[in-house]
């Protein structure tokens, strides 16, 4: 009985299945792209969202209603002050104002703690001693109390004044970790090479030590932006803010003195306090997750911490669960001994 000749068709290499793996950006995205890292943003971008569009939705906020320390109704959805302005137009332009001081001293906080920092670390000698000795001594200078003497002895408070204030006050911390960081770049291989070949500081801090350094200003940057939000509030709090720009200090400035507390007129300071509370959550969040990307321990450590407490949980029901068997084949066994 004769078979038929079975027909083997070639394949080629390229025409193999071959299983795909994700992309190094999809795999980072899924490492980076933690629970609090999205509630962090999502928190941030609602907020900012409410500061950027709200205005354009929103009544004049210094508009007067016919009546004061009106409860929240369907024609003020937060009710209105006790000059009968509405609460929600104030909150909007506040959330931009005070947004909007942040940005600025968080912006000018980078940038002075990256001169100091990165230059002085990368250059050495009497320019890193000159510069550390400025950085310790603004960074061991009282913040608060510091703001609250510049501000009173300025009378016209604007906006960019009060973030130059709260700027001065706020570098100092991220330039130290920022010298740090490049002290112990500057020595790689990499950056002695780039050396080597002739290539001049600025370039080399520009492509060599800076983009290694982009966490970590990152993270300085979103502790600026809350340490300026909160130092804006407690000084528009106390009287020492912007003129003429709505703010959430502000709001609260105007509900202590219009007594909103002692009348019942939450609806006039607790909004202000939870768009604080919440941005400042949502940053908080954020630079948690940053920290966590730059340093890995931090990432591994609630892994280690659960596999840790299943182990010690997996050793306590072992010891707790009674071995049947091995009581059994040790009576039968002393048995046979005595027989």
């Amino acid at each position: 009985m004769t078979q038929s000749p079975q027909t083997v068709t070639p394949v080629s290499p390229g025409s193999e299945s071959r299983p795909r793996r994700p992309g190094r950006l999809r795999a980072a995205l899924r490492r980076i792209a933690t629970p609090s890292l999205l509630i962090g943003v999502g928190l941030v971008v609602l907020t900012s969202l409410f500061g950027i569009i709200g205005p354009f939705f929103v009544a004049d906020p210094l508009a007067i209603s016919s009546g004061g320390m009106q409860p929240p109704s369907a024609e003020h959805w937060l009710g209105t002050t006790q000059t009968g302005q509405d609460v929600v137009a104030q909150l909007a332009w506040a959330t931009r104002g005070s947004l909007t001081v942040g940005l600025i001293v968080a912006t000018l906080a980078l940038l002075l703690s990256a001169f100091f920092g990165v230059l002085g670390g990368y250059l050495g000698g009497w320019v890193d001693e000159l510069f550390s000795l400025f950085t310790n001594v603004v960074l061991i200078l009282p913040g608060l109390p510091l703001m609250i003497v510049i501000g009173s002895y300025v009378e016209q408070r604007g906006l960019l004044l009060i973030s130059l204030i709260l700027a001065i006050t706020s570098w100092a911390a991220a330039a130290r970790v920022l010298r740090s960081q490049t002290l112990s770049i500057r020595n790689r291989d990499y950056v002695q090479a780039a050396r080597v070949a002739g290539e001049k500081p600025h370039r080399i801090i520009s492509v060599e030590i800076l983009p290694n350094l982009l966490p970590v200003m990152s993270s300085g940057f979103v502790f600026a932006l809350i340490t300026a939000i909160l130092g804006e509030a407690g000084l528009s709090f106390i009287g020492l803010g912007v003129y003429g720009t709505q703010t959430w200090g502000s709001m609260l400035f105007y509900a202590q003195n219009a007594q909103a507390l002692t009348l019942g007129g939450w609806w006039w300071f607790v909004p202000p306090g939870a768009m604080i509370a919440l941005l400042g959550c949502g940053l908080s969040l954020i630079n948690f997750s940053i920290d966590g990307i730059i340093n890995p321990r931090l990432r591994t450590a609630p892994k280690a911490a659960r596999n840790l407490r299943k182990a010690e949980q997996a050793a306590d029901e072992r010891s707790s669960r009674p071995d049947d068997g091995s009581s059994d084949r040790r009576s039968t066994s002393s048995k046979e001994a005595v027989a």
